[in-house]
C-alpha cells in the first residue's frame, strides 16, 4: 500500500455526501502535509497531480459533536482526472468503501482513529498525510462493524503501489559561488532588465522555503502562527501603541512589526544583491558549513505595488481577521458574490478604517495573490537594506519555480566565512545591515576581541 494518502475534509456535508467530484481552494491545499512533501507538491504541476491520483483517499466531513460523542461522514476511494487552475483544484472521486456516518465515543476517539490532531478534524483542507491508510481503515471498521467485510476485502486484495514518486522541489539554480567575485560574475550573466525590477533574498540554508513567518508550519504541516495572526498584531499594538502612531496604513504597521521580529505575512527582499549575499552567509554558527542561497526575483515594473495601493490594503488587512473569519473566505466566488459575503464585510470594515473612500469591490483573485511592495523607509533597517517586501494573500503559496509575474532564479553559496570577510572589506557587515547600537556593539566586540594567549 502507498506510504501516503490524501485526506480531504469539508465543513459542508453536501460537499462530501454522494459527490463524484471534489473541488478545493488552492489556499487550503497541503495543510497538515509534511513540509518537504508540500514543497514538492505546491506548484501542482503534472508530476504532482499524477502523484496525487496514485494515493488512496479519505473524503470526510469535519467532525461534529452528537449525543455525547462525535460523528463524521466518511468515504474512502481514489481520485481521477485532477485539474488545477489559479483558484482551485478539481478532482473526480471514485468510491471504494462508503462508511457513511461514523460515530465515535468522543472527538479524541476520532483523532485517534485518523491519527490526527483535533484541530485538523475541524478544518476544511486537503492534506497529503504520511503513513498507510490501512490502520485507519481498520480503526473505522472497529467503530462501524458493518463496514468490516469491505475493509477486510480491500486490505486482503492486491494493493497497487504508486507508479508516480513524490515530486521533488524544482529550483532554477543558475550558479554556485564561493566568493564575491564569482557572485557578481553570475549576476552579470543575467538577462537585461527589460522593464522589470530585480530583487534579492538571502537564505542561510538553501533548504529554506519562500514562506513568510506567520505562514510557516511545523514539520507535520500544522500552522505555527497563522491561527493567532490577528492576536499577535493586536497584542503588540496594545503593548507598544506609541511605536505605531505614525503608521498610516495596516501595511506600515506590518512592516514595523516585521522589523521587531513579529511573525507577519511579509517576506523581506532587497534591491541590493550584496545585502542578500550577506544574509545567505550570516546566521547561526551551526549553519556556516551548510550551503546557502541567494534568490533572485524578476518582477515586471507594472506589477510592483507601493505602500498606498488598494490591493496592498486588502491583503494587509487580512491580518486583522480572526482565524475563523479567514476560514470563511471563498476565493472561488465571483466579485459580486464575494462582496455580498459576511467575511467580505468584515474585511471591508478594516480597510475603511484606513481608506474611508474604499468601495465594496474587493476582487477575490487579488486577495489570494502575492504582490511585490515597496515600503516607506521609516525605520533604520529598511533603508540600509534597500528593503521591499513580498506580501502574501489568503492561502498564497509561492512555488520554487516562481509564478506568473514573478520569475525566480537562484545562486548557491558556499565558503560563507570567506565571503563575509570579503563583504566586511566592502563595509557590509552586521553594523551596516542592522544599524542599531546593540548590533554595532556585538560587531565591534567580535572584531576587536583578541585571541586567547597560549602559555
Amino acid at each position: 500500500m502507498a506510504d501516503n494518502f490524501n485526506y480531504i475534509s469539508f465543513g459542508n456535508v453536501d460537499y462530501v455526501n454522494g459527490v463524484t467530484q471534489v473541488g478545493m481552494s488552492r489556499g487550503r491545499m497541503f495543510e497538515y502535509t509534511p513540509t518537504e512533501l508540500a514543497n514538492g507538491l505546491e506548484g501542482l504541476g503534472d508530476e504532482a497531480l499524477a502523484f496525487l491520483m496514485t494515493l488512496p483517499t479519505f473524503l470526510c466531513s469535519e467532525v461534529w459533536r452528537a449525543d455525547g460523542g462525535a460523528t463524521m461522514l466518511v468515504r474512502f476511494g481514489r481520485l481521477a482526472n485532477i485539474q488545477a487552475n489559479r483558484k482551485e483544484v478539481l478532482a473526480g472521486f471514485e468510491p471504494i468503501i462508503e462508511f457513511g456516518e461514523v460515530t465515535f465515543a468522543s472527538v479524541d476517539d476520532a483523532t485517534e482513529a485518523f491519527r490526527a490532531d483535533g484541530f485538523q478534524l475541524y478544518r476544511t483542507h486537503w492534506a497529503v498525510r504520511e503513513g498507510e491508510a490501512g490502520p485507519i481503515l481498520q480503526a473505522l471498521a472497529e467503530r462501524k462493524p458493518e463496514s468490516a467485510p469491505e475493509v477486510e476485502e480491500f486490505l486482503g486484495g492486491e494493493q497497487v503501489a504508486p507508479t508516480a514518486p513524490p515530486p521533488e522541489r524544482k529550483k532554477n539554480i543558475i550558479a554556485a559561488v564561493s566568493d564575491v567575485e564569482g557572485f557578481l560574475a553570475a549576476l552579470q550573466g543575467l538577462p537585461s532588465r527589460d522593464e522589470a525590477e530585480i530583487f534579492y533574498r538571502g537564505h542561510e540554508d538553501a533548504n529554506f522555503a519562500l514562506t513568510p513567518s506567520v505562514m510557516r508550519k511545523w514539520p507535520d504541516g500544522s500552522w505555527q502562527f497563522l491561527s493567532s495572526e490577528d492576536r499577535l498584531s493586536k497584542e503588540l499594538l496594545i503593548a507598544h501603541y506609541e511605536e505605531f502612531q505614525s503608521d498610516q496604513y495596516c501595511f506600515d504597521r506590518l512592516v514595523r512589526m516585521q522589523h521587531f521580529g513579529l511573525p507577519t505575512r511579509l517576506l523581506d527582499i532587497s534591491g541590493n544583491p550584496l545585502i542578500a549575499l550577506f544574509f545567505a552567509c550570516y546566521g547561526k554558527q551551526e549553519l556556516m558549513n551548510v550551503p546557502g542561497e541567494v534568490i533572485i526575483f524578476r518582477v515586471p515594473e507594472a506589477k510592483v505595488k507601493y505602500y498606498d495601493s488598494d490591493t496592498v490594503s486588502c491583503l494587509s488587512n487580512l491580518s486583522n481577521l480572526s482565524y475563523e473569519q479567514k476560514n470563511e473566505i471563498d476565493l472561488a466566488l465571483n466579485i459580486h458574490s464575494f462582496n455580498e459575503s459576511e467575511v467580505a464585510g468584515k474585511l471591508l470594515h478594516h480597510i475603511k478604517s484606513e481608506k474611508g473612500f474604499f468601495e465594496p469591490r474587493i476582487d477575490p483573485d487579488h486577495l489570494g495573490s502575492i504582490v511585490c511592495v515597496k515600503a516607506k523607509h521609516t525605520n533604520t533597517r529598511i533603508k540600509p537594506q534597500s528593503g521591499a517586501f513580498l506580501l502574501y494573500g489568503h492561502g498564497a503559496m509561492l512555488p520554487d519555480s516562481g509564478q506568473d509575474g514573478l520569475e525566480i532564479s537562484r545562486i548557491t553559496v558556499t565558503n560563507k566565512q570567506g565571503i563575509l570577510d570579503q563583504l566586511d572589506a566592502l563595509n557590509i557587515n552586521a553594523t551596516t545591515v542592522y544599524p542599531s547600537i546593540d548590533q554595532t556593539a556585538e560587531h565591534l566586540k567580535a572584531r576587536y576581541m583578541r585571541a586567547q594567549s597560549t602559555p
